[in-house]
């Protein structure tokens, strides 16, 4: 299955959206929209996962870059990784460097 990758940015909220799988193949498209986020200011990265339905090492890597990147001022939120998903950041350590949850309201992580 191919990768679908989109994002936006609102304000200093960058949002990427993953769906399929992300491997080898496919982690250059979701590191160009990581590239693409960080060329502005940033405090918050949301990687929105629901439908992401395997990650391979080459996507882990580009979660890394990601966090090296943007540095440690921008919180990255992974919201609606699948078990699956979830046991591979928690393997590679990626669990303790970014915020996994369910669900992600702006307000709510704000307030």
């Amino acid at each position: 299955m191919a990768l679908t990758v989109s994002s936006s940015t609102s304000g200093d909220v960058a949002t990427i959206t993953l769906a399929g799988e992300l491997d080898g193949a496919t982690a250059p498209q979701f590191r160009d929209e990581v590239e693409k986020a960080a060329a502005n200011p940033l405090r918050r990265l949301v990687l929105m996962v629901q439908e992401l339905e395997y990650i391979a090492s080459a996507g882990v890597r580009v979660l890394v870059y990601a966090k090296q990147k943007m540095g440690a001022i921008v919180e990255v939120y992974i919201v609606g990784a699948q078990e699956q998903i979830l046991d591979t950041l928690r393997k590679t350590g990626v669990d303790r460097s970014v915020y996994l949850v369910d669900t992600y309201d702006e307000a709510s992580v704000d307030g």
